[in-house]
């Protein structure tokens, strides 16, 4: 990015607060949105002098409405004593990157990509080099691969080192060798072959020196193409208060570490206290990544509602940005993964949303395959529960209710009927049939084995549900819990299931929502695909034990 990028300010209808934007890259140079502003300047020293951050740059006479800011930044409330100002950051000329490579770069991490070629090159060469090429080295090189990828060498990051990733080659080395004698002797009996090993362990070691001197190389190319070329992620950040200008001061004084901030969006004008203005905060990041090509985006709201930074940090990872937390209290942070650093300031790395992570669709898949098997498997079941529904207490079997999915939209929900309920209206708004005296024998049996609930089995083929995943609730109790508990509605950004964390927490019927919100809300931050299983065999262990938990 030119240290000559201009620095616009625009006026927006309705927003209520001022835009500035500097440095956005050039394929979305249109119009900049009020509250959006750039805290640096980024003229070269001599060109012309800074404006102060209130006025800089400002070309627009309709921005007047904005809020007052200080010399740091932060909103100034009346009768405050200005700061000092800002000092100007300490920028270097880089030369532009041909229009391929940086089209290429914004959508994929050059870290992974590079790490991942050299890996494989090393692996071809040395397998050609020091062994014969056998079934045995071609399953080792790439039992090597796995394994390397396992210990996280693979993963994109902002700091370049190569003595941080050393102690993660020394393990991958050690398990790999741990684990190739069995990767051998399975790949012989597979194929009827008796090759010996030592072929298999030069590859591994001399793969694991031949990476380490690799990835030093290529470690320092991927700097020189940060801070020569501007290679990096256009970042968005959420605040104007001095850390916030303290981050961006630091990043482009430091562009080895990948992050190219391209303004400030501010948030200090919201009360995110209230839903909508929480809305209208994700929406302002929204419009400025895809207008600008943000690929990410740090929030520095410090002293802002938690539910407006949570309800933020939730639609920026939907919206596929690489979201990062500056924290409240650096100092007690400690290196370990997930935690990045551009010089000594920390941030937080937020996981990637679970559904754009390719081993969501594995889950997908399993979803179809599990429910097409077991729709097949239990027929008999089925036919056994209706008829005894039936002789109950007559038609109809299947009971069909409206709730609430994926991204509030509403679904129609399928479960043997256990009762018949007065009026429509008592469907929608009872909580809970619990001793109810229209439940018969066979109702309280399906109900508590769960077989009243096989149906659903139907809306996880069709996509309505998954397995796992937080339970679906009526649009009556959906809005009254979102006003009643504040976290409620985060639980809505993945599929709904038939069976959940909460459900095998024993957190089913009339029980605490707060808890449910809790272990739902904990679920998806922590999704992976073993979290399922261990949830789908608690789930059969619940079964069994007739729902007693």
């Amino acid at each position: 990015m030119s240290t000559d990028a201009d620095t616009r300010t625009s006026a927006e209808p309705g927003t209520g607060s001022a835009v500035h934007l500097t440095g956005a890259p050039g394929r979305g140079r249109t119009r900049p949105r009020r509250y959006l502003r750039p805290l640096l300047s980024h003229r070269r020293p001599g060109t012309h002098p800074a404006p102060g951050p209130a006025t800089t740059g400002a070309t627009d006479n309709r921005a007047t409405d904005a809020p007052a800011t200080d010399a740091s930044g932060n909103t100034a409330r009346p009768g405050a004593t200005p700061g000092p100002p800002a000092p100007a950051p300490v920028t270097t000329r880089r030369r532009p990157l041909p229009a391929p490579l940086r089209r290429l770069g914004e959508r994929v991490s050059l870290v992974r990509c590079a790490l991942v070629g050299v890996d494989l090159a090393v692996l071809v060469l040395v397998s050609a080099l020091v062994a014969e090429v056998t079934p045995a080295t071609v399953a080792t090189a790439a039992l090597v691969v796995v394994v390397r990828a396992a210990a996280g060498l693979h993963r994109p990051r902002l700091r370049l080192s190569w003595f941080d990733d050393l102690p993660r080659e020394l393990v991958a080395v050690a398990v790999a060798l741990g684990l190739f004698p069995a990767v051998a002797m399975l790949t012989n009996a597979t194929l009827g072959t008796s090759e010996d090993t030592p072929d298999a362990v030069a590859v591994v070691l001399a793969a694991a020196v031949g990476s380490v001197a690799a990835r030093a190389v290529i470690l320092l190319v991927i700097r020189t193409l940060r801070v020569r070329w501007g290679v990096g992620e256009p970042t968005l950040i959420v605040g104007t208060g001095v850390r916030a200008v303290e981050l961006d001061e630091t990043m482009r004084a430091h562009p080895e570490y990948g992050m190219r901030p391209i303004g400030h969006i501010t948030y200090e004008d919201l009360d995110l206290v209230r839903v909508p203005e929480r809305a209208t905060l994700s929406a302002r990041i929204r419009t400025a990544a895809r207008a600008h090509g943000a690929r990410a985006v740090v929030l520095a709201c410090h002293g802002a509602d938690d539910g407006g930074v949570l309800d933020a940090a939730i639609g920026a990872r939907r919206d596929g940005l690489a979201v990062y937390l500056l924290p409240w209290l650096p100092e007690l942070v400690h290196d370990r993964d997930g935690v990045e650093r551009i010089r000594s300031i920390p941030l937080l790395r937020v996981p990637q949303d679970p559904m754009r992570r390719p081993s969501w669709r594995v889950k997908r898949f399993s979803d179809i395959v599990i429910s097409a098997v077991a729709l097949t498997v239990t027929a008999p079941l089925l036919a056994v529960v209706a008829a005894a529904v039936l002789i109950e207490s007559g038609r109809p079997l299947i009971f069909r209710q409206e709730r609430v999915g994926l991204d509030n939209r509403p679904f129609t929900v399928l479960k043997f009927r256990s009762m018949r309920p007065d009026d429509e209206a008592e469907q929608r708004t009872r909580w809970s049939i619990a001793g109810d005296p229209r439940v018969g024998p066979v109702g309280r049996l399906i109900r508590r084995t769960s077989l009243d609930e096989l149906p659903q089995l139907w809306n996880i083929l069709r996509g309505d549900m998954s397995l796992v995943g937080p339970r679906p609730e009526r649009p009556s109790f959906v809005e009254r819990f979102s006003a009643e508990h504040e976290r409620y509605a985060a639980r809505h950004r993945v599929p709904v299931g038939l069976t959940g964390l909460a459900q095998i927490s024993g957190l089913r019927g009339d029980t605490s929502i707060a808890d449910r919100v809790r272990h739902d809300n904990y679920y998806i931050a922590n999704w992976s695909l073993w979290l399922d299983v261990q949830i789908l065999v608690r789930t059969a262990r619940e079964v069994l034990r007739g729902g007693q938990h």
